[in-house]
């Protein structure tokens, strides 16, 4: 009889029992080295196991055998690997990568397939792993160990085959918003300070410090003592750092805004300043956004991340009460603008999913951000120049001089070209001339102050907004801004007991809008009378009628944007009319027209397109695609929709549309090594997108770290849409028009075939093939 072995205490055996098999990387991979049970190590690879190479099928004649009965196969326990990681991740990719992008698609030209060992025979036996799913995830899989520093591991089959919702899923409540949290502080800041859009050749952190906030200014000041490599400049902001003057006189030395802290222990007995963390869109966007935040927002309460979600309003109140407005972006070039509001419908959907134990915290907590919300209200949306006082209708009109700095260096080189042709000199000459008021043009201020309002819009770029978005009076704004009077008014009737006080001084807008009203130089008090709701369900009220005699179009059954200054309709078709259902302004009448009528025209096999291809016009070498127009989608259109249809009572039709949108997701993820972009272009079902910008969320290697924040949240939120049977449908990446039938938007299916193949191997391969041509 053999003697007894006695192993030391600790050791985990590569045939113990592994734990759960789908969790995150941390959990999986936190454990130490697996060892063998092994009397002799004569035909064992515990210490490292080299995968087989398949054969070159178009070199050898040789023919890979099929699986026969007497491979290796698991009978009594789920199959796992033994892997050495280094060794595996280069025959990965030196096998499967072939275009050299550290990535596995369907676009690499590799066998697609790939012996591993297997655990319990101490990798003596081998299991081939086939296809590209199963192989991009190995290759994820091997990145994430490496993070975790196991040279060697034990992986279970089923992380490579897990189902695609249920990885990505888990990917993103895991992974993807630890992986875009930010914090501005001391242990934050090097991460934050870096800004990709920045051209101004010099790189040193610099962050800006609002006026009005002394402790803070020394806490960054004590951070850059502490820290001198960082070489950290610390401005402070004038009482008023919304100046255009100003802003552009910041241009030459941009930098990162300061948002709210917390005042906590130091660890030694005192207080010290800790920034409250928040999530970035991704990407070149490494800051915190306004309306991307929302989204976002949406996401993180599906996934319980309330806490997360609360501070990133707590940073919203901050902006409205320092800088004037919740800002496009929190960094310098974007102190004049904002961005579509949202902070109602945000403030109150957390406010919501609190912790009952405080009451009268959640209470003051609210209060604070719906005193901050009526702020940025009367001084931003209803106050001019935003407003036109004779429709009473709001519009994206920020203030701003010269070129916006933030944007790639030749974006306008097409715009400013004939400007230095005139004066003879070059587009660089003419750029800082024209940004330092030495050359005047009035046609190239008009031009940016429209340009200026289309990124305010967040619609950047789009045809639909082209030398006329400063005038107009969107649907999407109009129907937000109902959103805010209705919220407004049921936060101060229910939670306030229709009594709230404003504490902050500023003027209020009069009511109703006219042109006399807002040219008589009077303006009533913030802190004059209290708010009751009444007054704000009459703005409400007020708005809905301007809304209906302006923007809804019966013949078209359809909402337009207003155009102020040529007193008629835009019309441009966009699916922003559907915002009208998400806030509630339409009639049950209209609402029934726009589904009937108008959603067959925006309803593409891969969800919603931003607007119409008719209303898009023809796109040539002179007059390009633009990102925000046919036939592209984004997540904000989707998931707007999706909870404007649910809110009327179109269950089926959000349902249909919300599958729609996560077939083109994951599919993408399956065929393209877990890739979650910025956006889609919706008629061919792919990320690999012709528009001025490109796509953000590509450029990863092995393993996709971060998604792109709204996407990842239309995911979470779409998943909440669907049915058991269609969650199970998208996981096999099954059809929308197999799962719905060909009843189902027929016409758009046929069109869309006229358009475009959808087979996303053709598509793919037909970008690289372009690529390579222009190349």
């Amino acid at each position: 009889m053999a003697p007894t072995l006695n192993h030391p205490t600790g050791v985990t055996f590569v045939d113990d029992g592994h734990g759960p098999v789908h969790v995150d990387a941390a959990t999986y991979y936190g454990g130490g080295e697996a060892f063998t049970r092994s009397r002799t190590y004569s035909h064992s690879h515990i210490q490292g196991y080299i995968p087989k190479r398949t054969p070159l099928f178009e070199e050898d004649t040789h023919m890979r055998a099929r699986r026969m009965s007497h491979d290796e196969k698991s009978v009594t326990s789920p199959r796992r690997f033994l892997i050495d990681v280094e060794e595996t991740i280069r025959v990965v990719l030196e096998q499967e990568d072939t275009d050299g992008d550290f990535q596995i698609s369907i676009t690499d030209a590799g066998p697609k397939m790939m012996a591993l060992g297997t655990a319990t025979s101490n990798g003596f036996k081998t299991f081939d792993v086939r296809g590209t799913y199963m192989l991009s995830n190995l290759l994820q899989e091997l990145a994430l160990a490496r993070d975790h520093g196991r040279k060697r591991i034990v992986l279970d089959e089923a992380r490579l085959s897990e189902n695609p919702v249920d990885r990505l899923s888990r990917m993103i409540k895991n992974s993807f918003w630890h992986s875009l949290t930010r914090r501005i502080d001391g242990d934050g800041l090097e991460i934050i300070t870096a800004d990709p859009k920045n051209r101004t050749g010099r790189v040193q952190p610099r962050i800006y410090v609002p006026h009005g906030e002394p402790a803070m200014a020394e806490y960054y000041r004590k951070v850059a003592r502490e820290k001198p490599h960082m070489n950290l400049d610390v401005q402070v902001l004038p009482p008023k750092p919304d100046d255009a003057i100003f802003v552009k006189s910041l241009n030459s030395k941009p930098g990162l805004l300061a948002l709210a802290m917390n005042e906590v222990d130091d660890g030694k007995g005192g207080r010290t300043l800790k920034g409250i963390p928040f999530i970035v869109p991704g990407a070149r966007f490494n800051e915190l956004y306004n309306w991307d935040s929302y989204f976002i927002s949406l996401g993180l309460l599906v996934d319980g991340q309330v806490t997360m979600a609360k501070g990133m309003v707590d940073h919203f109140i901050f902006e409205i009460k320092h800088y004037g407005k919740i800002l496009n972006g929190s960094r310098s070039y974007y102190l004049c603008r904002t961005q579509p509001p949202f902070l109602t419908d945000m403030a109150l959907q957390i406010y919501n999913q609190l912790d009952r134990s405080d009451v009268e915290s959640n209470r003051q907590w609210l209060k604070r951000a719906i005193q901050a919300a009526i702020k940025e209200y009367h001084t931003i949306w209803v106050a001019e120049p935003r407003i036109d006082p004779k429709t009473g209708l709001s519009r994206y009109r920020p203030d701003g001089l010269g070129i916006p700095p933030e944007t790639e260096a030749t974006h306008f080189t097409h715009i400013l070209e004939p400007y230095a042709e005139k004066h003879g000199i070059s587009v660089l000459e003419f750029s800082e001339k024209y940004n330092n008021g030495v050359l005047k043009e009035p046609e190239l201020d008009e031009y940016f102050l429209h340009d200026r309002a289309v990124r305010e819009s967040g619609h950047d770029t789009t045809y639909r907004f082209e030398k006329r978005c400063a005038n107009l009076g969107t649907i999407d704004l109009q129907a937000l801004l109902y959103k805010y009077e209705v919220d407004i008014g049921t936060a101060i009737r229910e939670v306030f007991d229709d009594e709230l006080e404003l504490e902050e001084e500023f003027d209020l807008a009069p009511f109703p809008p006219s042109v006399e009203a807002y040219r008589n130089p009077y303006r009533e008090c913030s802190t004059s009378r209290s708010q009751n709701s009444d007054e704000w369900f009459e703005r409400a009220d007020h708005r809905r009628e301007m809304i209906d005699k302006y923007l809804w179009n019966e013949n078209k059954k359809l909402y337009f944007d207003y155009d102020t200054v040529l007193e008629k309709q835009s019309l441009y078709e966009s699916v922003t009319a559907f915002w009208a259902l998400w806030a509630g302004c339409a009639s049950e009448e209209q609402c029934w027209k726009l589904v009937s009528q108008s959603l067959k025209k925006f309803e593409v096999l891969g969800g919603l397109v931003s607007g119409t291809d008719e209303s898009r016009g023809k796109i040539s070498l002179d007059r390009p695609n633009r990102q925000w127009d046919y036939p592209y989608a984004w997540p904000p259109h989707q998931i707007m929709t999706w909870v404007g249809l649910e809110r009327y009572g179109y269950l089926e039709d959000a349902q249909r549309l919300s599958y729609r949108f996560l077939y083109m997701m994951t599919t993408a993820f399956v065929d393209f090594n877990g890739v979650v972009p910025e956006k889609f272009d919706a008629v061919k079902l792919s990320h690999l997108v012709d528009a001025e910008y490109g796509n953000q969320g590509l450029d990863f290697k092995m393993v996709p770290r971060e998604g792109f924040g709204w996407m990842n949240s239309a995911y979470q939120v779409g998943l909440s849409f669907l049915t058991t049977h269609m969650r199970r449908a998208v996981a096999t990446c099954t059809s929308p028009e197999v799962l719905f039938g060909s009843s189902a938007n027929l016409e758009n299916a046929i069109a869309q075939a006229a358009h475009a193949a959808t087979d996303p191997l053709g598509l793919a391969m037909e970008s690289l093939n372009i690529d390579s041509v222009l190349a």
